[in-house]
């Protein structure tokens, strides 16, 4: 992966859908007199989020609550956390929760919450993600990891056909992962690829922050709670593991019913590095909504259920991307431009173990779409 001869999109036929299209948005946002950015309920989610992470962390190390009750907390920020990075610090990253510079910052920087570097974060998501979504090997979150393989167009081996059976484990582990080794492995990664743009210094400078922010987050989880609250190690392990567990798989998974599930594309470029597409086309061949009636669902994962409006307008506030779907939509249609969607999380979910199996037997470049 390198940013020299980076992948191109080019024009085609239909390359006015996004021109058309993002008028009718900004014509929406200026007709019903709204911002883009964060409203009142947006800001309550991150009070309630932020709280329901924090509080039972507190909670746990005051009151030293009996093994049932510990865990449960734990669990809790599990949940809470992933809805942190969910909501609160992907917008914040985006710079969609606020047109203030500081206050986006401010919302992106609970990524710390996760132990994880804003900096790598925004690198591979928002740059290598976002621009090159589904396409190998640019977008670093279909990359083969271990034994899991989430592309039809690289090497297949034989355990992999059992990955629909084992992945939910390892998903589990991404966010553990992120805290001890992920932002190390990416600082060495990005920076020979050449999508760090820093210079030497300034990268000694982000890599001393990336330890010392590592060396805080398990200072504060493990010696809190021993110092203050009087636990053992082995009382605070088995709940760190639990809340990281289950935070990584719900991140995972509702990272792949978007982008890892039947319909969606995978397209390679041609010798001379050019996608014979639009990229807001190729944003809607490569990317699926999935529940879009569940309130709850839209809530929780904030609004990555509408992953199509937010990889066409990833500055535009998640709260708003349910009333912007009908104008994408129907836009869409007009232009002849499939609009892939599941109309349940269980869809989703069926679809992506549907494609785990696809592609846990399909032969290297047996299909080129």
């Amino acid at each position: 992966m390198s940013l020299k001869g980076k992948v191109k999109f080019v024009s085609n036929d239909k390359t006015r859908f996004f021109q058309v299209l993002k008028q009718r948005v900004d014509g929406y946002f200026e007709e019903n007199n709204i911002s883009k950015h964060a409203n009142s309920t947006m800001v309550i989610k991150s009070i309630v989020l932020l709280s329901a992470y924090i509080l039972p962390f507190v909670a746990i190390t005051v009151f030293n609550p009996n093994p049932w009750l510990s865990m449960s907390l734990w669990l809790l920020m599990g949940i809470a956390l992933a809805g942190i990075g969910m909501s609160v610090m992907h917008d914040g990253n985006h710079g969609a929760y606020s047109s203030s510079k500081t206050v986006n910052s401010m919302m992106g920087q609970t990524l710390a919450l996760l132990g994880g570097s804003a900096f790598n974060w925004k690198l591979q998501h928002n740059i290598l993600h976002h621009t090159y979504t589904n396409v190998v090997p640019m977008d670093e979150d279909i990359q083969d990891r271990l034994v899991m393989r989430f592309s039809p167009h690289t090497e297949v081996k034989g355990f992999h056909r059992f990955q629909w059976i084992y992945a939910f484990f390892f998903y589990g582990l991404l966010s553990l992962y992120w805290v001890v080794a992920k932002d190390l492995v990416q600082f060495v990664s990005f920076k020979k690829s050449g999508v760090n743009p820093n210079n030497e210094k300034e990268n000694r400078v982000l890599l001393a922050k990336i330890i010392l922010l590592k060396t805080v987050y398990l200072s504060v989880f493990f010696g809190v709670p021993m110092i203050i609250g009087g636990l053992s190690f082995l009382q605070v392990l088995p709940g760190f593991l639990l809340m990281h567990f289950i935070a990584g798989l719900i991140l995972t998974v509702v990272f792949q019913l978007a982008h890892t599930v039947e319909d969606t594309h995978h397209p390679l470029a041609n010798e001379s590095g050019t996608i014979e597409n639009d990229w807001a086309i190729h944003q809607l061949n490569t990317t699926a909504n999935f529940s879009p009636d569940n309130k709850f669902i839209g809530w929780y994962v904030g609004g990555l259920n509408y992953q199509i409006e937010h990889h066409l307008f990833p500055k535009i506030c998640h709260v708003h991307y349910p009333g912007i779907s009908k104008i994408v939509k129907q836009t869409a249609e007009e232009y002849g431009i499939e609009y892939l969607e599941n109309k349940s999380f269980g869809c989703a979910l069926r679809s992506h173990v549907n494609t785990l199996k696809r592609f846990g037997t399909t032969p290297e470049h047996a299909f080129d779409f």
